[in-house]
């Protein structure tokens, strides 16, 4: 017996990450079979169909869609109520009891008595440019935390903000830390003297949170999008990023992240960077540039302070003979990091995001099958990989699925993954990867980035992967190299 519920609702929107944290939560009850909250984009609607959980009549993606299959009446109606529980939830928390709350930025900005000086946009991609302009036309600078903006309208966003005197960090920007305000997927570091301008989410994370471990803080994390170091964009926020940092009085230090940006651009966030007063340090990951570990370090040295050991738990099970790496990565630069960092090692990593087109591995991903395939990194917070369920660093499923899979196969492997704390990741990660290491029994080394104050705890995590057979790094560059080290002393 089985039950099923399926409704569309109008006047109702929630940003992506919150109706992904509803879909999972609910689908963890108890009796539910398959859950799917989410807006009715034809994306969307697509994937209920194939989940058994189509809308009847048209969809518009400005209604919201909530599919819930269940084992029985019972449990269909206590997960119905908890999605309606936790919407409701939400729109309790953004309204008071006498006040309806702004449907758009421009109204919003109009009608708060004390302004802000920065508008967080999370709509769905069509929209988010209009919300976006509201904001800079307004005077304020803005965080575009949507994916799915055309990238001409990128383009005329930032040209517009660089008039107006502000700034636009993304499209797609899911991190950043202004004046010690955490926004999108950020840890929880200590103030300081360290300005990052960065085009990437976790190698954001990464070095905030090695500076955070060496006793450093940061004044601001600007993140600018990944596409803004492009030839089309032209790193336009990078550079208005890079002068509001150097006409911070809080800001000593720059530290440029990003994967390799376009060759012309390169060229010309070097030459503003190298005129600028406040000395700048490039993150840029490249075959031939340090990894984020190593920049890090650098800086440290700058300022004058000595280089820490890195938090880790560097125990771990012996690698068989044989054994291929198996990277299975939430974040795209980290995911990049270890390829570059295991290629000159190990001869071709594949990957769904190579550094060599011919490299590239095609992978289905309702279950991505990773056996026998040679060394592989794949980087599960891929846009393929997260069409219609939540980012890897919330929901874990397809990982955990992913793991399984290698353990059953007949290719022995060393499994390399990362692990990223902080605001808007999974509250415990380690509660469902413990478990499938274990049960899997194959050497483990994790790149957990994190810090102690960080909701998740970072030895908290590691002692819980440390005691499922893994080995801990803080260091995604150290993880990688110990992994090599199995797979060297296996051969």
């Amino acid at each position: 017996m089985s039950a099923r519920h399926v409704s569309l609702r109008s006047g109702v929107y929630a940003d992506s990450v919150r109706l992904m944290q509803v879909s999972r939560d609910v689908g963890a009850r108890e009796g539910v079979t398959a859950v799917l909250v989410a807006m009715a984009t034809p994306l969307n609607v697509e994937l209920a169909a194939g989940m058994g959980l189509a809308p009847e009549g048209s969809a518009s993606p400005e209604q919201l869609l909530v599919g819930v299959a269940a084992t029985d009446d019972d449990a269909l109606a206590a997960a119905v109520a908890a999605v309606d529980t936790a919407l409701a939830q939400r729109e309790r928390s953004r309204a008071t009891a006498d006040a309806q709350p702004a449907r758009t930025v421009g109204t919003a900005l109009r009608d708060l008595e004390a302004s802000p000086a920065l508008a967080v946009v999370s709509v769905p991609g069509p929209y988010a440019a209009l919300e976006a302009a509201d904001a800079v036309a307004a005077g304020r600078s803005v965080l575009v935390f949507s994916d799915g903006v055309p990238v001409e309208q990128e383009v005329a966003l930032k040209r517009a903000a660089r008039q107006a005197g502000v700034l636009v960090m993304g499209p797609d920007c899911g991190t950043a830390i202004v004046s010690g305000v955490a926004l999108g997927f950020a840890n929880v570091v200590r103030r300081g003297p360290v300005g990052v301008v960065a085009a990437s989410g976790t190698g954001a994370q990464q070095v905030s949170c090695l500076l955070d471990a060496a006793g450093v803080g940061v004044s601001h994390v600007l993140g600018v999008g990944g596409r803004d170091l492009s030839a089309a964009v032209g790193g336009l926020a990078t550079l208005d990023a890079l002068a509001a940092l150097d006409g911070d009085p809080a800001t000593e230090r720059v530290l440029v992240v990003s994967k390799p940006p376009a060759p012309s651009v390169a060229e010309a966030v070097a030459r503003t960077a190298a005129s600028l007063a406040t000395p700048v340090r490039s993150a840029v990951l490249g075959p031939e540039t340090p990894d984020l570990t190593a920049v890090v370090e650098a800086l440290l040295t700058d300022l004058g302070v000595a280089v820490p050991e890195w938090p880790a738990r560097p125990g771990g099970r012996a690698a068989p003979q044989g054994a291929v790496l198996t990277g299975l990565y939430s974040g795209g630069t980290l995911a990049d990091e270890a390829m570059l960092l295991a290629a000159p090692v190990l001869g071709d990593v594949r990957s769904n995001t190579p550094l060599r087109p011919e490299l590239d591995l095609v992978i289905d991903p309702s279950a991505p099958d990773l056996s026998a395939r040679g060394h592989v990194v794949v980087d599960f917070g891929d846009d393929a990989l997260t069409v219609g369920r939540a980012h890897p660093m919330i929901d874990p499923t397809l990982r955990l699925e992913a793991i399984a899979r290698v353990a059953a196969s007949d290719q022995p492997a060393v499994l390399l993954l990362d692990v990223v704390l902080g605001h808007g990741a999974d509250p415990d990660p380690a509660a469902a990867l413990a478990p499938a290491l274990r049960a899997a029994g194959l050497p483990a080394v994790v790149a957990l980035v994190g810090t102690e104050a960080d909701p998740q705890g970072w030895s908290r995590q590691a002692d819980a992967l440390a005691a499922a057979g893994a080995a801990v790094f803080a260091s995604n560059a150290q993880a990688t190299r110990h992994a090599l080290d199995l797979l060297g002393a296996a051969r």
